[in-house]
């Protein structure tokens, strides 16, 4: 059971949300789920993942999701990932840069009848907004004296 949910959470992010297959969702996403990190003017249920998708789509193209790791136990599979793209759409009111990015994320998702009913994330935003040129770089440690 754990192989056949972590092959489902790989193909979330391997096939299914970098090329926008909102239909594909369907088959992994229960209709009525619950995610834990969504935005606050983000709806919840499939029909939020359908449209954070395709928001992704719109801000990141060229997307593709390199995958770490799949770790599944019960009814629970963590993914591990690197989200890669160019900013070519407008993301919370950063005009299109065209810049690559890459942004690590952690997903965790719990599975009930074979469906992601909860979805929790962890993502490295301050990478990405570095990398877009809206935070500095890193300060260098200055050297002891």
């Amino acid at each position: 059971m754990a192989e056949e949910l972590k092959a489902k959470a790989r193909r979330l992010w391997s096939e299914i949300i970098p090329s926008g297959d909102i239909d594909g969702l369907a088959e992994i996403i229960a209709e009525e789920s619950i995610d834990h990190d969504a935005r606050s003017d983000e709806p919840q249920g499939l029909a939020g993942v359908q449209r954070t998708t395709l928001w992704l789509g719109s801000v990141f193209s060229d997307q593709r999701w390199e995958i770490h790791q799949v770790i599944g136990e019960g009814d629970v599979v963590v993914v591990y990932c690197t989200l890669h793209g160019r900013q070519t759409g407008d993301l919370m009111g950063i005009l299109p840069t065209n810049r690559e990015v890459a942004m690590d994320y952690v997903h965790i998702l719990r599975f009930k009848d074979g469906k992601a009913v909860e979805h929790w994330s962890v993502r490295d935003e301050m990478a990405l907004m570095r990398q877009l040129g809206v935070l500095p770089s890193r300060p260098v440690a200055a050297a002891a004296g």
